[in-house]
């Protein structure tokens, strides 16, 4: 068992390692992106399914609340809490439509629509960023594999070269407190800090 475990270890590290060296230049950019959002005033909206739609979760609160320092909240969403909204759009008309319909409902041109899929490919969140786009949102894709069709659509996409779900989600978490991190850095460093 010891050895399994180490193994889980080391794939976690080696798959962190891949991603950072694979996406480094695109992590710099979406916290451009991001900061540059937040300096105009607008919004991170945040969605995905299952263990990312935790995710989005979990972001949405290190920004609203705070990461690291203490500095005023930031302005982002989840699109993944609210039951109400989304059983009746999955009802009236299908789960494919649950985060375009808010993407329409409460994005504007400016915005960040940061869609979060393992597989790339969540029909879901594939029509969210398309609706973005349309609005003239910003829009972010964290993958894994090959990207998918959220590759080929987002603005910015960060790609984990995995096809573990498990190792894809730890890259993900990773990845988003590192933006996270880098937006309070930029916004609000201190002569003192980092």
């Amino acid at each position: 068992m010891e050895d399994y475990i180490i193994k889980i270890f080391r794939e976690s590290c080696q798959t962190t390692e891949s991603f950072l060296n694979e996406n480094l230049l695109r992590i710099v950019a979406v916290v451009e992106a991001l900061t540059r959002a937040l300096k105009a005033g607008n919004k991170i909206l945040l969605f995905g399914n299952g263990g990312s739609a935790a995710d989005a979760q979990h972001l949405a609160a290190e920004f609203v609340n705070r990461f690291i320092i203490e500095r005023p909240p930031l302005p982002a969403i989840a699109l993944t809490t609210d039951t109400s909204v989304i059983t009746s759009i999955g009802n009236d008309y299908d789960f494919s439509e649950i985060f375009s319909k808010q993407i329409r409902a409460i994005g504007q041109k400016g915005d960040i629509a940061w869609g979060t899929s393992t597989s790339g490919t969540s029909a879901n969140v594939v029509k969210a960023l398309e609706a973005a786009k349309k609005l003239g949102m910003v829009t972010i894709g964290l993958t894994g594999r090959d990207g998918g069709d959220i590759a080929r659509i987002a603005d910015h996409t960060l790609i984990v070269s995995s096809t573990s779900t498990p190792r894809i989600q730890e890259v993900h978490i990773t990845a988003g407190h590192v933006l996270c991190e880098m937006v309070d850095f930029k916004l609000f460093q201190r002569p003192d800090s980092k």
